[in-house]
């Protein structure tokens, strides 16, 4: 099977157009000394089927392929039916266009505003914008929106967020000369330090920003740190990297804060090389936080017929209106994986959503259980509640010795905290969700068990 597709005839019309006699020719400009002669060491073509067993047989040769995961910081497995892909591929949605003429959008619209009114149930807190490009830049938006909201300057930042999203913030920050930042330690539980973060808390403070469950998988309660940076005139921002969390604990809105962003890939895909993500955003609503939103938003009108319809109803970003005057500069929302995210969403179910958590919990306790009878294995901070994820202090001290040996066995063993801070070079982050089999827990455990000191 050919992949070039022009005929000889196409080809010499091109050149002729532009005045060339022959490919080389285009080519002129590359000193012969960088010219490759002979033939590329490349099979003959391959009739379809041939290509893919031939791909199929690579893809079985991949390391990963036939391994037990136990990876998550920020990233999670969660089970996705084949259902998602099949709908995903319906002409209406594959084809739409960024629905700036109602009229024609209607079903882009629709599933937009759904998604909205998804992640508004999520986070308990009633506006939502229709995505960012993930959750790092979503948090760093966060901050952003605070700034102008506050009109201060300086983001106070615990240790207990995802390090990407802090990265992505300080980037966001840098560029902006009157913007600071201060990053605070976290507590022994792993998740933040409420004395710290309010001991932190200046006049000139904008936000406070913190994770749920923290970075290292305690869960620790938002209302008292809402309550002290209410106090002192900021905005609790908080982020939320597992938004399958939200199905079993009191909702950030619930608890007090004002701006709440995620990650919403472990409900629209699996995690493929680092990604693809869906930023998560909502906040308060009042006409002052919709003014200062970040992306675009999806409303529900009527026509003049008095039909249901749908519409952008705000979009402030710089492709709509001047650059300086915009509240973001994305141009995008990822609406193939907010659309996803939603088909799963709707077809969990809130009965569903709770259901799947509720096994990431209970199967994420027991592995923790039993890894803590091992000899040689310890808490990796003081005990705090938790959801799906949790640090161990593995034997023998190092997380990256651990991981390389149980790669030997098939087994990904989680993230090597080392790679975030040499401080927990010790330590080792593991992961739970409803797709883990009873026999891939203990063979974790086993495998942990096998790892000579």
């Amino acid at each position: 099977m050919r992949y070039l597709p022009h005929t000889e005839d196409e080809i010499a019309a091109m050149l002729a157009a532009i005045g060339k006699s022959s490919l080389d020719e285009l080519y002129a400009t590359v000193p012969e000394s960088a010219a490759f002669e002979g033939d590329l060491a490349v099979p003959s073509a391959l009739d379809e089927q041939s290509l893919m067993n031939h791909l199929a047989e690579l893809a079985g040769a991949n390391q990963g392929a036939t391994m037990v995961s136990f990876l998550g910081a920020g990233m999670y497995a969660h089970h996705i039916p084949p259902a998602v892909d099949q709908l995903l591929l319906r002409s209406e949605f594959y084809t739409a266009y960024t629905p700036y003429q109602p009229e024609v959008a209607q079903g882009t619209l629709q599933a937009i505003w759904e998604f909205q009114t998804i992640v508004s149930e999520m986070m308990g807190l009633p506006l939502a914008n229709a995505s960012m490009y993930d959750g790092a830049s979503a948090a760093a938006e966060a901050c952003q929106m605070a700034r102008r909201l506050t009109r201060r300057d300086h983001i106070v930042l615990s240790e207990c967020v995802h390090p990407e999203y802090r990265q992505t913030t300080e980037t966001y920050l840098s560029s902006r000369g009157d913007a600071t930042l201060a990053t605070i330690p976290i507590n022994a539980q792993g998740s933040f330090d409420l004395d710290a973060l309010t001991g932190a808390l200046t006049d000139d403070a904008a936000a406070v920003v913190v994770s749920y469950p923290s970075f290292f998988g305690a869960l620790q309660p938002l209302q008292p740190l809402a309550d002290a940076v209410h106090e002192r005139g900021a905005l609790l921002v908080v982020a939320v990297t597992d938004p399958f969390a939200l199905a079993i604990a009191e909702s950030p809105g619930a608890q007090g804060a004002d701006i709440a962003v995620g990650e919403g890939q472990p409900l629209a895909c699996l995690p493929g090389y680092g990604g693809p993500g869906v930023g998560l955003f909502a906040c308060r609503d009042s006409r002052k936080y919709m003014q200062q939103l970040p992306g675009r938003l999806a409303g529900e009108t009527v026509d003049a017929h008095g039909e249901r319809g749908f519409v952008l109803t705000l979009a402030t970003r710089e492709q709509h209106i001047r650059r300086e005057r915009a509240t973001s500069n994305i141009c995008t929302n990822q609406g193939l994986m907010a659309l996803s995210m939603t088909i799963r969403a709707s077809m969990l179910g809130k009965q569903g959503f709770v259901a799947t958590a509720e096994q990431c919990l209970a199967k994420a306790s027991y592995l923790h259980r039993r890894i803590l009878t091992l000899e040689g294995y310890a808490p990796g901070f003081d005990d705090a509640p938790r959801f799906n994820e949790f640090a161990v202090k593995v034997r023998g001290g190092s997380a990256a010795r651990v991981c390389q040996r149980l790669e030997q066995d098939g087994i990904i063993a989680g993230y090597d905290l080392g790679r975030v801070d040499p401080r927990y070079a010790d330590r080792l982050l593991i992961a739970v969700t409803e797709r883990h089999r009873r026999e891939d827990l203990d063979r974790l455990v086993d495998g942990l068990d096998r790892v000579k000191p």
